[in-house]
């Protein structure tokens, strides 16, 4: 965020880790209250805060936690608690302050001011690393676009040099004057973004056209579950970023993976979610996130050796409900179980999830019995069928060629036999038009 500097308003990404390549040196803050989260839940949520801080490159040196049911409006912490971290930060030990919730403008402003420190919040972190992440024009696009609709409401502080100068009678002050310049340059960048991205969408629309007739799968998890290392066991040619860090992977990467020698699917590898997932995030990355949406079917990787695996499992269901996805066309992947420190509790897991895969992509342990479930799942909604028609009718056979996989081709004298399989939702049009070509061969007899 802080690579947009007031005077130019540069709008590129800022590719370094904050402002430069030194660590920062941060303290985390957090609140804890006992309506919905308890403490041993704030530590947790810590914990991830400070892996998110450290794939960002700051150094996390302390935490401060407060014990409160509502956020000040003004300050989001208590009065006493905003003059504790004063002190720690006047100690000289901290260049940067974390908080855990996304803090409102107001809050962040005044919270600088007392501070006299840099301050970011869980969304401003998270897009930090987006923008450093992000490899492809489109993820490029789509990380800009989430940064400047987070950034226009924040316009004033970076403006605070400004505070002091006063306009004179019928005038405006100059600072005044460049934020309102800055608003408007801002919001013309976001109307170009979103109609680039719009663009971007309508050309990978045009590309991915033909993948219809062939099922889609897509790997879905929380960031860092193993869904990257999964998609090069099952399809090695993928070469697929695989790093133990938050958000490794940004761009979807599809490629076609073999079942047997008849059975193909396409497998998309997707990005990560991750709980408080930012709401301009989701937006901006609708289209990447479209392979989710049109997938027939989805592997939902789960990190068996995290200890919080349930609550990132509902992070997931609630972020694919938020995206749009309504079917139930899920299969659970534990994976990492050769790294779940007690026999036991995976014992446990697959009890309580009996309907579920437990692997290892690391190791390539039981990615065989993966296979044999996708092709299972897949039978559920394709139908293999037969045609025979003559050669002539080259319409309905290429109708066939884009709404459904042939499996064989055979030609009879001027006659074309075709061995396919088509997703039941295909099949009601596909017999439609063999029903209405058969009518028009009637007529003409």
């Amino acid at each position: 965020m802080y690579g947009l500097t007031p005077f130019t308003l540069n709008f590129t990404l800022d590719r370094q880790p904050f402002e430069d390549n030194a660590k920062e040196r941060a303290l985390l803050v957090g609140i804890s209250s006992r309506q919905d989260r308890s403490r041993p839940h704030v530590d947790e949520y810590l914990n991830e805060l400070e892996f998110l801080a450290d794939t960002a490159g700051a150094e996390v040196v302390s935490r401060v936690v407060q014990e409160r049911d509502h956020k000040d409006p003004a300050w989001f912490l208590g009065s006493g608690k905003v003059r504790e971290i004063e002190q720690i930060v006047k100690g000289g030990l901290i260049d940067l302050v974390i908080f855990d919730d996304e803090l409102s403008p107001v809050q962040a402003r005044n919270l600088e001011r007392s501070i006299e420190c840099k301050v970011i919040d869980r969304t401003e972190l998270i897009l930090q690393i987006f923008a450093l992440r992000a490899q492809s024009a489109q993820a490029k696009t789509q990380v800009e676009l989430a940064q400047l609709e987070y950034l226009l409401p924040r316009l004033t502080r970076l403006w605070t040099h400004l505070s002091k100068q006063k306009g004179g009678i019928g005038t405006k002050g100059p600072g005044e004057t460049q934020i309102e310049t800055d608003r408007r340059l801002v919001r013309k960048r976001i109307a170009f973004l979103k109609r680039k991205l719009r663009e971007i969408a309508l050309q990978h629309e045009t590309q991915t056209k033909d993948r219809d007739a062939v099922p889609r799968l897509a790997l879905v998890g929380y960031t860092n579950a193993g869904k990257s290392t999964l998609m090069n066991q099952l399809c090695p040619e993928a070469e697929a970023y695989a790093e133990d860090r938050l958000f490794a992977t940004l761009d979807t990467k599809t490629r076609r993976m073999a079942l047997n020698a008849q059975e193909v699917v396409l497998l998309s590898d997707t990005v990560g979610f991750i709980r408080k997932l930012p709401h301009r995030l989701v937006e901006s990355f609708r289209s990447t996130l479209d392979e989710v949406r049109q997938a027939d079917f989805l592997l939902h990787v789960i990190d068996a050796s995290h200890e919080g695996y349930e609550e990132q499992m509902k992070v997931v269901a609630a972020t694919l409900h938020e995206i749009g996805v309504k079917h139930d066309n899920i299969i659970n992947v534990f994976n990492k179980i050769d790294a779940v420190g007690e026999r036991g509790m995976l014992r446990s897991m697959q009890r309580k999830y009996p309907q579920s895969l437990f692997v290892s992509a690391k190791r390539g342990i039981n990615l065989g019995a993966l296979r044999e479930a996708v092709t299972k799942h897949l039978d559920r909604d394709y139908r293999r069928c037969s045609l025979r028609t003559h050669m002539a009718n080259y319409k309905l056979v290429g109708y066939l060629y884009k709404h459904a996989e042939i499996l064989d081709k055979q030609y009879i004298d001027e006659d074309i036999v075709i061995e396919y399989k088509a997703h039941v939702r295909d099949l009601s049009q596909i017999d439609a038009r063999i029903a209405a070509l058969e009518k028009k061969k009637s007529h003409v007899a």
